[in-house]
């Protein structure tokens, strides 16, 4: 996320890129107020403004009723055009993927899912999301050149710097793997190859902190310390702090399926190692349970279903893990001290839930708990592809980026 550039450098010399931040923010939505925040003459205000007209990024709105200290007419509100380009999302789940087409303030302007496989190796699954790409683009009634970027979460640890997976744990064959190039060649072939495609910006993130990034934007913008836990086929936790995702030294931060806890101990995970969390509270591990007690599941969506069904066994497991995974956040809560704590993924429903508030307020340290707001996913599905939406949004027209950009048009 973009940070506060204009005071990185003297006020005098803020860009095009820096006022178009002011405006977004919405700190500065008039000339005035942008005089006035970057200490710029009128003129010079004027000149940085134009380019972001000529590039199509502002606009001009209704006037603003005293917005000028020297009073007068009203003065005309400056407004981030969202209508000149799109972004495509994609949310990629161990069986299953979901991709979207939004603008660039997270409207859904069409959206497809349906089954992939991760297993089936990056070269197949990115492929197929280039065959995705057209037809929803043709539905949101938009050409391939209106597309800015498109941002993936992936189920595993990611080094944004590379976009690449490193060691993801359920993604066999995706370690160290061109997701970037990839996903941009699958673009320029589903859309016949329009110019330019095969470099569009790609963003990779985690799922888990494209999720957190969501829905922290979108009901909990005053949130400082903000932590999601989804738990799916595998268990993986997204944390934003000052409004940024918390990744840590290399991409790892927030892998807590694979601490290890004792009632993991004999149990073997996906990852290779005995006893970590995912392998006794993921909903692989419950399908599992619930296969070898005669209830047929295969992953953690079957288990949602049968949630949804109220089926006995299922009910009981999803509260027994919830108590596991509890007894694992009473520690992250006590680290973190987070505003809000929200469980998404298959496993989200009130068994789950009542497991995890059960060992959470039981462990962890009434001081840290005292002002914590335990909840739900509010955009269930579509959480990481609001996310992958705002991370492109964020990165393509922060104040360093949005001025590259503008010399590349020649503006």
């Amino acid at each position: 996320m973009a940070g506060d550039r204009t005071r990185e450098r003297p006020r005098s010399q803020a860009r095009a890129g820096d006022l178009l931040h002011l405006v977004r923010s919405g700190r500065a939505t008039t000339r005035g107020a942008l005089q006035e925040a970057t200490g710029l003459s009128r003129a010079t205000v004027g000149q940085r403004l134009d380019r972001l007209f000529r590039a199509g990024w502002l606009r001009e709105g209704a006037g603003v009723t005293g917005a000028s200290p020297a009073g007068g007419r009203p003065s005309l509100r400056l407004e981030f055009d969202d209508a000149h380009a799109v972004v495509l999302a994609v949310s990629l789940d161990t069986r299953h993927a979901r991709a979207a087409v939004l603008t660039l303030t997270g409207e859904l302007l069409a959206e497809r899912s349906g089954a992939l496989s991760v297993d089936e190796g990056p070269e197949r699954v990115l492929g197929a999301l280039g065959g995705w790409f057209a037809g929803l683009l043709k539905e949101a009634a938009r050409p391939a050149d209106a597309v800015c970027g498109i941002g993936v979460g992936v189920p595993g640890p990611v080094d944004t710097a590379t976009g690449r997976a490193v060691q993801p744990p359920i993604m066999p064959g995706w370690d160290g793997y061109d997701i970037r190039g990839r996903l941009g060649r699958a673009f320029a072939e589903g859309t016949g190859g329009a110019a330019g495609a095969a470099d569009i910006p790609v963003l990779v993130e985690n799922d888990a902190n494209l999720m957190a990034y969501g829905e922290q934007r979108t009901g909990h913008p005053d949130c400082t310390a903000f932590a999601l836990v989804k738990v799916s086929t595998g268990i993986g936790a997204g944390v934003v702090i000052g409004g940024r995702i918390y990744r840590g030294i290399d991409g790892g931060a927030g892998d807590i399926g694979h601490i290890r806890v004792p009632e993991g101990a004999g149990t073997l995970c996906r990852c290779g190692s005995y006893g970590c969390l995912a392998a006794v509270a993921s909903g692989r591990a419950l399908a599992r349970r619930l296969t070898e007690a005669g209830v047929p599941a295969e992953s953690g969506s079957d288990v949602r279903e049968l949630l949804a069904e109220g089926h006995p066994e299922a009910v009981r497991l999803a509260r027994e893990a919830g108590r596991s995974v509890g007894e694992v956040l009473a520690t992250v809560v006590t680290l973190l001290n987070p505003g809000v704590l929200m469980i998404a993924g298959d496993l989200a429903g009130t068994p789950f839930l009542t497991g995890v508030r059960e060992l959470l307020y039981q462990r962890a340290l009434p001081r840290s708990t005292a002002h914590l707001n335990v909840v739900t996913a509010q955009l269930g599905e579509r959480s990481a592809l609001v996310g992958a939406g705002a991370l492109v949004v964020e990165h393509l027209y922060a104040p360093d980026r949005a001025e590259e950009r503008l010399v590349a048009l020649g503006l």
